[in-house]
This record gives structure tokens, C-alpha cells and sequence, in this order.
């Protein structure tokens, strides 16, 4: 069966929101709308509405009156997408890490520190510059010596990271995400790949959760989220690192790398190195 979506694009996030909110009253309503800010450091928000019938033309027609916008309607043919995702996402190396769908088991070599992520949860699999970016720079502290005694992954996902943590050491970890699905995610992830129980998983905004707070400081923090949110949290993140400890960011673009590295610096969290992947930096900063 074929599904229909209409998108435009709005510079500000208010009218956006508005748009959005304007769109789920449509009639034939949409089974999802979506406002998301563009990550390409353009300003522009993103607002998306799906649709199982074909959309009202004369209403987004109004609505493009209303709120300034242009909407492109496509349809969407019907596919099966963790086939498809199946097919995409082969097994990803980052270091001594293989990121794998138990379709491609048989792909992982016997001496790599194997992470699952089954295709229908396919967000945060290692095939992105960001997560990959994250988990080579794990392998590298790992390398280099580096032994925590607690580890927090901030806006975990599928909690790849907070695993790869957990295949390396016999630490307190623990991932927090502010959406209540990715936690779920998280701890199915986990008992998938026979960690049930070394990762804590809580529903939480930043350090914002009674179990973050009592487990803190940390001596290694990952966030792979976004610049904004990076920014908002550097005074959170830098005061529940212990001294020495290291964050691991990402969700970054390379022309936002300079902007947080500064403003992690005036919070006494220092860039060791960076690392490009695609149009995505990768930081690795350590607590004075």
C-alpha cells in the first residue's frame, strides 16, 4: 500500500511547531508528524507530516498561506524496511569493535569485541560518522591504557556505545536518553547481547535522573547527540567528569568542531584529538 508525505521547510522553530501542530488537525489525519531541527547548521526546521490516504491539496494549500511554507507531497511505496535495512548494513568495523545483525553472525571475526544492533533497530548501528567516530575513539583509550571506574552515555540511543564499554570492562555504566523508546531499545540491546544487568538504563534530560547523580563523577562520558544540546550540557558534562576523565562527543559537524571545543575548554575539558569522519568530527576531550 502506498503512503504519502508532505515536507517543507521553516527558518524558525516557533513556526514550525506551530506548522506542526496545524498539520495534525488535518482531515484525513496524518498517522505521524514530525519537527525536527536540520543538522546542517542552516537554522532551518524540518516538518514532515505522513499520510495512508492522499493528503487534502486544498488544505496544505491553505496552511502554505498561513504559515509561509511550500509543501512537496511524494508517495512513499510500501517496502520492507528491515529487509532493505538487512541488505544496507553490513557489518562495521571500528578498532577492536565489529557492529553486526545477527544475519551477518557469521561475518564477525572470532578475536573482535562483537556489538549487536538487529536491523528493526537500526538507528545508532556504527554505519554513521558519529557512532563510528565514538567507537574508534573508545578503542583508542583503550589502547592507550585507559581503565574507568564508572562510564555514562548521555542521549545513549541503542546504547552501542555503553556496550562497548561493557565489553571492555567490569565498570558501573550508565545510558540515559530522554526518549522512553530508546530506552527500552537500550535494554533490549543489551539483553541481546548478554549484558543484562552491567548496563543501567534510565529515561532522562542530561544528568537529570537520582541514578545519574548518585553514580557521578564519571571517568568517561560519551555524548553522541547534537551541537546544541553538546553546548547546553558542557557545564554538566565537564562537573561530573572526575579530574582526568575523558568525554567523548559527537553528533557534531566539522564546522561546528571549533565552537564546542572552545566552549568545553572555558569549562576545563580539553581537546586531545579529533577525528573526521565524513561531514562529522568526533571529539575527544580529558578533564583538567
Amino acid at each position: 500500500m502506498t503512503s504519502y508525505s508532505a515536507f517543507t521547510t521553516i527558518d524558525n522553530k516557533a513556526d514550525a511547531e506551530a506548522l506542526g501542530e496545524a498539520l495534525e488537525r488535518m482531515e484525513p489525519e496524518p498517522t505521524g508528524v514530525g519537527v525536527f531541527e536540520m543538522e546542517d547548521g542552516s537554522g532551518l526546521w524540518e516538518v514532515a507530516g505522513y499520510f495512508t490516504e492522499t493528503p487534502d491539496k486544498a488544505g496544505l494549500a491553505l496552511l502554505e498561506v498561513m504559515h509561509g511554507a511550500r509543501f512537496v507531497v511524494s508517495d512513499i511505496p510500501e517496502t520492507d524496511w528491515v529487509a532493505k535495512v538487512r541488505r544496507e548494513l553490513a557489518p562495521v568495523t571500528a578498532g577492536r569493535f565489529v557492529v553486526y545483525g545477527s544475519h551477518d553472525a557469521d561475518k564477525v571475526p572470532a578475536e573482535a569485541e562483537p556489538l549487536l544492533i538487529e536491523a528493526a533497530m537500526a538507528f545508532g548501528t556504527g554505519h554513521h560518522g558519529t557512532t563510528l567516530g565514538c567507537l574508534l575513539a573508545l578503542d583508542h583509550l583503550a589502547t592507550e591504557g585507559f581503565v574507568p571506574a564508572s562510564v555514562a552515555d548521555i542521549g545513549c540511543g541503542t546504547a552501542v556505545l555503553a556496550m562497548g564499554a561493557a565489553r571492555l570492562w567490569p565498570v558501573r555504566i550508565i545510558a540515559s536518553d530522554i526518549d522512553e523508546v530508546a530506552v527500552e531499545v537500550a535494554e533490549a540491546n543489551a539483553r541481546a547481547n548478554g549484558l543484562e544487568g552491567r548496563i543501567e538504563c534510565v529515561e532522562a534530560a542530561g544528568f537529570g535522573h537520582p541514578v545519574l547523580a548518585e553514580a557521578a563523577p564519571y571517568d568517561l562520558i560519551f555524548a553522541n547527540i547534537l551541537k546544541g544540546p553538546l553546548v547546553a550540557l558542557s557545564p554538566e558534562i565537564s562537573a561530573n567528569l572526575t579530574a582526568g576523565g575523558y568525554a567523548i562527543l559527537s553528533g557534531i559537524l566539522n564546522e561546528q568542531a571549533d565552537e564546542v571545543i572552545e566552549v568545553y575548554a572555558r569549562n576545563g575539558t580539553n581537546l586531545v584529538q579529533s577525528n573526521v569522519i565524513g561531514d562529522w568530527t568526533t571529539l575527544l576531550l580529558k578533564k583538567s
